[in-house]
């Protein structure tokens, strides 16, 4: 990768990326009230062990703290925040703005995202906005922070938002052959950084990467690997079944099943269910740190911080103290 002498953003997150070393992300879902204490507590949860947290932005299209609110609460626990924003509910105005005023708090991460359809939701009767789309989100923020403009062309005179731009991939939809070429569109676009969904198939995603590479992507983007340990083998079969763009192959439903047989009791069923996602996850891991042109690992333990402690111990990656020689103070 081509690098410059000065950090786009100053992040921890881009450090760490730029100086070689392995990345860790995890995810913290705002609660769907307004308890800061939630967000402390996840915080304490996942402090130490990752490089960056994604904050996300009404998941799943479900009414919650906002991001931005619930980012500088993370970001007082003393973790360094990446701030989701969605264009299915912002138009360019609402999206800049919002920007202003996250760097302004000391944000420095974003990931632009094109969100989930609100039918989903729990406000099934609410109009999206899509004014934009996630690689022009990306094209906007790239503008705003190397050419000091807005989107309508309108030089921003004073301090500009300076993010470590990311977007997301999905190395599995269809038509898998056109999957690399969409990472790299999002690439040009100024992506610094892409988290993929959750990889389960992992010679496939070995089969995607090569493809990346020989594209020369991997030169343009960090890419970070997503991962996520399984609760049951209830999920595992529904994500091979019922989630488009989901790669879930039968040996993970079958070694999950297999974890629990023979078990009767339903809280030791379980508990061993978590167990062997738990392993299944650290093995991904390990085979992530193989792969050519991966540059970390995205933990999405969705509304399960506590099991990324036992997944980053397991994978034997370093305390994230050790990383860098001098840490960044979070907000860079």
């Amino acid at each position: 990768m081509t690098e410059i002498n000065d950090f786009k953003s100053g992040s921890n997150l881009e450090q760490v990326l730029r100086s070689g070393a392995f990345a860790v992300t995890a995810e913290l879902g705002p609660p769907k009230n307004a308890d800061a204490e939630i967000i402390r507590q996840k915080a304490g949860l996942l402090a130490g062990l990752v490089d960056a947290v994604n904050i996300t932005d009404n998941q799943t299209a479900i009414v919650r703290m906002s991001s931005v609110g619930a980012a500088v609460l993370a970001m007082g626990e003393g973790l360094e925040p990446v701030l989701q924003m969605t264009c299915r509910d912002r138009n360019r105005l609402a999206m800049q703005a919002d920007l202003l005023g996250a760097y302004a708090l000391g944000l420095r991460n974003l990931l632009c995202l094109t969100g989930d359809h609100q039918s989903f939701g729990n406000h099934p009767q609410a109009k999206n906005v899509h004014d934009l789309d996630s690689v022009q989100l990306v094209q906007m923020v790239s503008s705003m922070r190397d050419e000091c403009v807005f989107q309508c062309g309108e030089e921003i005179k004073g301090v500009e938002p300076r993010f470590f731009v990311g977007a997301a991939e999905n190395p599995f939809g269809d038509p898998f052959e056109w999957r690399p070429l969409r990472l790299a569109k999002k690439a040009r676009a100024g992506a610094d950084f892409i988290q993929t969904q959750m990889i389960y198939n992992a010679p496939k995603f070995r089969e995607f990467m090569k493809k990346v590479v020989d594209l020369g992507t991997h030169e343009e983007t960090y890419i970070l690997a997503g991962v996520g340990p399984l609760k049951t083998p209830g999920a595992a079969k529904y994500m091979r079944d019922k989630v488009p763009g989901m790669d879930v192959p039968d040996e993970i439903v079958q070694r999950m099943e297999a974890a629990g047989k023979g078990i009767e009791d339903k809280k030791e069923r379980s508990a061993a269910w978590r167990a062997e996602g738990i392993r299944i996850c650290i093995d991904l891991i390990n085979e992530m740190q193989q792969v050519e042109g991966v540059a970390g690992v995205h933990i999405r333990a969705i509304e399960w911080e506590e099991a990324v402690r036992p997944i980053v111990e397991g994978a034997g990656l370093p305390p994230r103290s050790e990383v860098l020689p001098q840490p960044a103070g979070v907000g860079g």
